[in-house]
């Protein structure tokens, strides 16, 4: 019977919830095979792997951002000079954010985005950037208290909405024109709530309402009330209010 049993476990062999026997098992252990094999690489960059990237992404920005409370988004130039007024601007409104209650979320970068991180960590707030992987090496700046980096823009495009109540857009490039509209889009088309957007600063986007007055509403391609999703400011106290009075808080 002992002789059985014995031929019987070496026919036997477990793989997890799988049980292999006779001629189907295997050399070796799962572990084994997972350690030593050095094959073909090809496979990282592949699609089946990528979805596993952004899921890894999504799991990294929620877990870091889940118990963030109140916070608002603000965006603008990464070129914004330290020495600029838009740049004092950016402190002012990061710390005007914190003082009222808010997490501030920005890029992580320099410039605009630095600026407004500052003036929330100054103020004792909690001071978040969601930086970028981008051809040039940017880094995050030193006034993020919590920092998450993304490979895909559209994963950390959600965190920034996703987790603010508000958004702030300073004066900025190409970048901050894409955040803006997305944002604006998703209010107007209704797929979000919908949540305050301020653009601070009239003399900086002045030309961009007359197009969107002049050329946009007029010809049809948009509805005046569409300019009525978000509002355009110089001034750092009516911003905070926006953000407070129309996110609810």
């Amino acid at each position: 019977m002992g002789n059985a049993e014995d031929e019987r476990a070496l026919r036997e062999q477990r793989e997890g919830p799988v049980v292999r026997r006779r001629h189907q098992m295997r050399p070796g252990t799962t572990d084994q095979r997972l350690l030593d094999t050095q094959g073909a690489t090809h496979w990282v960059h592949e699609d089946p792997f990528r979805v596993l990237r952004i899921q890894s992404e999504f799991v990294e920005g929620f877990g870091a951002l889940a118990e963030l409370g109140r916070a608002v988004s603000v965006f603008g130039s990464a070129r914004t000079a330290r020495e600029s007024p838009e740049y004092e601007a950016g402190v002012r409104i990061g710390r005007a954010l914190a003082e009222a209650g808010f997490a501030v979320i920005t890029g992580g970068g320099p410039g605009a985005m630095e600026a407004a991180n500052k003036g929330a960590c100054e103020a004792g707030g909690v001071s978040v950037g969601l930086g970028i992987e981008l051809p040039y090496e940017q880094g995050l700046n030193p006034y993020v208290d919590i920092g998450v980096n993304f490979r895909y823009f559209f994963v950390r495009k959600t965190m920034f909405v996703k987790y603010a109540q508000g958004f702030v857009v300073l004066p900025g490039g190409v970048g901050t024109l894409d955040e803006f509209f997305e944002a604006l889009t998703l209010v107007q088309t209704k797929k979000v709530t919908r949540f305050p957007i301020v653009l601070y600063g009239c003399a900086y986007w002045q030309g961009l309402m007359s197009w969107l007055k002049d050329t946009l509403v007029a010809e049809g391609k948009a509805s005046p009330a569409d300019l009525e999703l978000f509002r355009l400011t110089d001034d750092v106290d009516e911003a905070v209010d926006l953000m407070t009075k129309e996110s609810g808080g």
